[in-house]
């Protein structure tokens, strides 16, 4: 008989209660006790609707109050020198000083979760690392599911991936995946040490999420693997199933199908077309688990389709070999869709959110079986032929102006060298000119004052005087603090995707479909169902308002299209550079729109640039193709002399660096502060030909550093690139700081370019 599991479940709460329990206790306005009790009770009621749903098997220490990643970093000891209190159990507040920093050291670098919106805390190894056990989260959850009468089963990042997901910190030159290494040995050893004392407590099987096996493995990480797996599995009265998701397994499925453990499972929607040959590879004492229902999407799994897979597979392995389960963690999925009564019925029938996704996989799962619903089935087949049959998704001159584009579309009308000149001599900058990346504090005042207007408890005249006094105030404060170009602040916007989304045909948004993108940064994704296009301006009013009341350079601030389109729940109907390129369009009227009104500068953050990079290498070019065509589509048709910038947020820039330098911005800005501007050395080593901002202060920690020590920031970046082209900017936008850090830290970030200045003064 198939059996049903989840590999995880949304943590933060059908109403957003984690976050609001840990902001709270951040401030001091609940304890630790209380925040722990939240915790307990989200946890509680997350196994409560997977075992109400009918999974047969449900995860444990999938919850967390902040990371999955950190809390393996806090189970294994590895706490940076600088956070270490001596503890022989890692706390909570170790974890949240890791993950925010304190005023006396910074915090843990943050970066994507492969190719997902998903941040994680990046693991720090030095030479002198040593990994033990330090923490009882996975007992305790384990315990607290038992004692609820839930058939439980524990969730880790596996060994691999863990050391993969890390960085070497210091000049040791150490390499985790050194064959015979002693990090590697170290930290198996205490893997051993948690599955023992997993055993002990009665756990029957234990899942360890290892989805490097998606990914270009060198000799050294697959034998690592096999090492690994050769060693643990060996732990009595334990099975262990190893989990794979985010793509096909390619050249390490031969790896994957001789590991010696219990049950394997697999992404079965981005790596169908290997489904079949794993039915027929795995040995029949191993279960195979198989991902049919699609965890980073909100569409209807295609049940008919899937049935068909689960019925080739059973003609190569018995249904007691099968479990049917999600593609990947349910984490980045919206939790109900119930909640959703203010959507179109015509969308939310072709939905299925985290709750709809528990019934999917129940109804595979007793498909296997040949248990069949019919109702489930025949309501399943009329949704998705209503909508592949829609007008609601098609727009006719949307289509018409893709296939009347040409190559003149893509292509600014002179080459950097010489735009740059004609913008110095328009905006009339110094050198190493400091700037804001674009949004500033989104006070109480001003989320209440937004919720009030769009309640309909404050009118439309109202919002829009408070909205000018909020610019008047910031524009004001720029100018005082002396920046040299200015933003507006973008107090009328709830999200740098949802704020454009809703202004956009073909774009749909939810009342309650968060999902987590960091620590407590909860995003609510848009849905794009159709043909997108840009009925009316949408940022123009204030932007213009903002520079009528400046004496500076007012930017404009948007959205790129790839970051609209990536940070959204996408169109699984068309090609995705389909999609993007419809995007493109809409933000180039937008741009040229801006341009008009009178911006000389307008930036374009394309912060899902890299995030959106296939995992194998042999699939990038496609996509850097795509995504720099998109931007270049959405920007090239503004004059010269207007300063087209862009941002980019957490990016390993190595591998992509030729693509950004393709997308042709005047100006990049990139988050540099948390890696200690290391990596500037990819644009020194290709010797980037255009304008660079590095962030020289972590916005996402809320400590304010002092003018020394961006000035030393900035002075590494002088090592590496000319002067001439070095803007002075934070690390990212402000939004979720508050006044009391950003005006200080501004102040000292000005300083600290003014130093510069002198020093290069000739």
């Amino acid at each position: 008989m198939a059996w049903s599991h989840t590999l995880g479940f949304p943590r933060i709460g059908e109403r957003r209660e984690l976050k609001k329990a840990t902001e709270g206790y951040w401030a001091g306005d609940i304890d630790c006790t209380a925040l722990e009790a939240t915790g307990a009770e989200l946890r509680r009621a997350n196994w409560a609707r997977q075992h109400a749903a009918g999974i047969d098997q449900l995860p444990v220490n999938d919850f967390s109050f902040y990371d999955h990643v950190l809390d393996m970093s806090c189970l294994v000891g590895n706490v940076p020198a600088r956070f270490d209190r001596g503890e022989d159990t890692v706390g909570l507040d170790t974890a949240f000083a890791m993950a925010r920093g304190t005023q006396e050291a910074a915090a843990c670098e943050m970066t994507k979760w492969f190719d997902t919106n998903y941040h994680y805390l990046v693991p720090e190894f030095t030479a002198s690392t040593r990994f033990h056990l330090a923490g009882t989260k996975v007992f305790d959850e384990f315990a607290e599911a038992r004692a609820l009468g839930y058939d439980a089963r524990p969730v880790l990042v596996g060994p691999a991936t863990y050391l993969w997901l890390g960085k070497v910190t210091d000049d040791s030159g150490l390499d985790p995946f050194e064959p015979g290494g002693r990090l590697a040995d170290d930290l198996i050893a205490v893997y051993q040490e948690i599955l023992e004392r997993l055993a002990a407590l009665g756990v029957d099987w234990v899942q360890l999420d290892e989805p490097v096996l998606a990914l270009d493995l060198s000799p050294a990480q697959r034998a690592l693997i096999e090492q690994a797996y050769a060693r643990l599995s060996q732990v009595a009265g334990l099975r262990l199933m190893v989990a794979t998701y985010f793509g096909e397994l390619r050249d390490n499925l031969a790896l994957f199908t001789s590991l010696p453990v219990a049950g394997l499972h697999i992404d079965a929607v981005r790596g169908l077309a290997e489904v079949e040959d794993l039915a027929g590879r795995v040995d029949h004492d191993t279960v195979l688990s198989l991902g049919l229902v699609d965890g980073r999407n909100v569409w209807k799994t295609d049940l008919a389709r899937a049935q068909h897979t689960l019925t080739a597979c059973l003609a190569r392995r018995p249904a007691a070999a099968l479990a049917v389960g999600p593609s990947c963690s349910l984490l980045h999925s919206p939790i109900c869709l119930a909640n959703e009564t203010a959507l179109d019925t015509r969308l939310s029938e072709w939905l299925a959110f985290a709750d709809e996704k528990l019934a999917e996989i129940v109804f595979l799962a007793n498909a296997a079986d040949q248990r069949i619903d019919h109702d489930q089935a025949h309501a399943n087949h009329h949704a998705l032929a209503a909508r592949r049959t829609s007008v609601f998704i098609h727009d006719t001159f949307v289509q018409r102006r893709l296939a009347g584009l040409t190559a003149s579309d893509y292509t600014r009308r002179s080459a950097y060298p010489e735009r740059a000149g004609r913008q110095r001599a328009t905006l009339a900058l110094p050198l190493f000119p400091t700037t804001t990346i674009g949004s500033f504090p989104q006070t109480q005042n001003v989320r209440r004052a937004r919720a009030d207007y769009k309640a309909g408890r404050l009118n439309a005249p109202d919002y829009e005087t408070f909205l000018a006094g909020q610019i008047d105030d910031a524009v004001a404060l720029q100018e005082d603090i002396g920046l040299d170009m200015l933003v507006h602040g973008e107090f009328e916007r709830n999200d740098m995707v949802e704020y454009f989304g809703e202004q956009l045909a073909g774009y749909a948004f939810t009342k309650l479909g968060w999902v987590q993108s960091y620590g407590t940064r909860y995003v609510k994704p848009p849905i794009i169902y159709g043909d997108v296009s840009r009925p009316a301006p949408m940022t123009v009013k204030w932007s213009r308002y903002a520079q009528s009341r400046a004496n500076r350079p007012m930017k404009g601030m948007l959205t790129g299209p790839v970051t609209l389109v990536q940070w959204a729940f996408v169109r699984d109907d068309q090609p995705w550079a389909e999609t993007v390129r419809q995007v493109a369009l809409a933000i180039r009227d937008e741009i040229c729109d801006l341009e008009a009104a009178g911006l000389s500068a307008i930036q374009i953050d394309e912060a899902a640039f890299r995030e959106g990079l296939p995992l194998r290498r042999s699939d990038r070019a496609d996509y850097l193709a795509t995504a720099t065509a998109a931007f270049r589509l959405a920007t090239a048709g503004v004059a010269d002399t207007t300063q087209i910038h862009t941002h980019m947020c957490y990016s390993q820039f190595n591998d992509i660096i030729e693509a950004i330098a393709a997308m042709d911005a005047d100006c990049i800005s990139i988050e540099t502060a948390r890696s200690q501007m290391a990596l500037l050395d990819a644009f020194a080593v290709f010797d980037y030909p255009n304008e660079i901002g590095p962030g020289v202060y972590d916005i996402h920690s809320p400590r304010v550093p002092d003018a020394a020590e961006m000035s030393a920031l900035l002075d590494k970046a002088t090592q590496v690139l000319a002067p001439e082209k070095l803007w002075v900017n934070p690390d990212c936008g402000l939004k979720t700081r508050s006044w009391a850090e950003v005006e200080p830290a501004l102040r000292r970030m000005v300083d600290a370019a003014r130093q510069l200045r002198r020093a290069h003064a000739h």
